[in-house]
């Protein structure tokens, strides 16, 4: 689009899939990490959330530090600024009164290192033994940490509520007396921003983001990452001394009100916008006027109008999935005939189907999916490219 509109390109990274992978391996992982690539380098200025991440992209693109800006992410405080009218009712699903309460709140992947958490609970229970640990999300990784759970022999004190609502999630937060957040890989880590909004004591790994968002013993408790000895032990420092509880997590509250509130990010967004027009270069137009293929996506055949639609909008996986009615609204196709095409593209290999919380089928590419969008999407720019030289 950068190309095709003269317009300048500011992007927003997140996580790289190098990162994410711990190296990249494959062809698959190799073809998000080209494409990721493309997008930094087509880019005026690329916007990251900490500056673990900014220096990441900088050493895997080769991509000059300073045209990468930090603004973290941000939390809307008075979202958990709320009474619980009745604490015990909430808690009492998980816990008796008498009993702490520990929290995790993710995805159940690899990446948030929530094996080191199940593996840190029985080390836990060895000093105190009323301990309840919640582990709200869903994931991969479910059914290794439920048999984990069970093989530590303590699944009766480890409960799996998988995806809960906005309200349920603050009361968790509200009615634990320790957030934890373990991660091997992590970019930012806005979980535990919601956690010090909602003034609970966190722990977390000492990597990434986590390791800026977090000062050690005055906003929360950093652990080595994939530690189980330093995990439990960070619980432990927490969930033992409630005059050191109630010190950090005041301390984090605070931080969060005055560093992380959307207004002083959006004011920074913005002033990043402003340097990226300014730093983009004059577009030679051509001497005739050129209709590039890109512009004619509505001539395309459907089948590849989809594939590009999904990998356009990140649709690679099935936290990223797309429901069909999206795709028809998006590419003005009805719904029906949506419906067949997917059908057709499953059948080929380059589409996967997924269910998400409400129980509504959605569809993302498969590794197959992902190379072909990406060939015909490169093929596209390299015939774009030829007509602006030609001409």
């Amino acid at each position: 689009m950068k190309d095709f509109y003269g317009k300048p390109l500011v992007s927003t990274m997140h996580s790289t899939e190098a990162g994410r992978r711990g190296g990249i391996r494959n062809g698959y992982q190799m073809t998000i990490n080209e494409v990721e690539r493309h997008l930094v380098n087509e880019s005026s200025k690329v916007i990251c959330c900490s500056n673990y991440m900014a220096n990441q992209i900088s050493e895997t693109f080769n991509f000059p530090r300073e045209k990468i800006s930090v603004i973290p992410n941000g939390v809307n405080v008075s979202k958990f600024d709320i009474k619980i009218i009745d604490v015990q009712t909430v808690k009492r699903r998980y816990a008796e009164p008498n009993e702490k309460m520990v929290v995790y709140v993710g995805r159940l992947v690899h990446e948030k290192g929530v094996h080191v958490l199940i593996g840190a609970v029985p080390k836990v229970l060895d000093v105190l033994p009323n301990v309840k640990f919640v582990i709200v999300g869903e994931g991969g990784m479910k059914e290794y940490l439920l048999k984990e759970a069970w093989d530590f022999g303590v699944s009766d004190h480890v409960f799996f509520t998988g995806f809960v609502d906005e309200s349920m999630l603050v009361s968790l937060y509200k009615v634990s007396d320790v957030a934890v957040f373990p991660s091997l890989y992590e970019p930012f880590g806005i979980v535990a921003l919601e956690a010090m909004a909602a003034k609970v004591p966190v722990v977390v790994s000492d990597t990434g983001g986590l390791s800026e968002i977090v000062e050690h013993d005055k906003t929360g408790v950093k652990v080595y990452p994939n530690n189980v000895e330093s995990l439990a032990w960070g619980i432990l420092r927490v969930l033992r001394d409630q005059a050191f509880a109630n010190k950090i997590r005041e301390n984090a509250y605070q931080n969060v009100v005055e560093n992380y509130n959307w207004d002083k990010i959006a004011e920074e967004t913005i002033k990043v916008y402003r340097e990226g027009v300014t730093l983009v270069q004059p577009r030679i137009v051509a001497k005739y006027k050129v209709e590039f293929p890109s512009s004619k996506f509505d001539s395309y055949p459907n089948e590849f109008r989809i594939l590009l639609s999904l990998y356009t909008f990140g649709a690679i996986d099935s936290e990223h999935a797309r429901l069909a009615e999206e795709l028809s609204s998006m590419l003005r196709i009805k719904v029906k005939e949506i419906l067949r095409l997917l059908q057709k593209l499953i059948s080929f290999g380059y589409i996967e189907t997924s269910i998400d919380h409400l129980k509504r089928l959605r569809y993302h590419l498969t590794k197959s999916g992902i190379i072909k969008a990406f060939t015909f999407f490169l093929i596209v720019k390299n015939i774009a490219l030829l007509f602006e030289l030609t001409f």
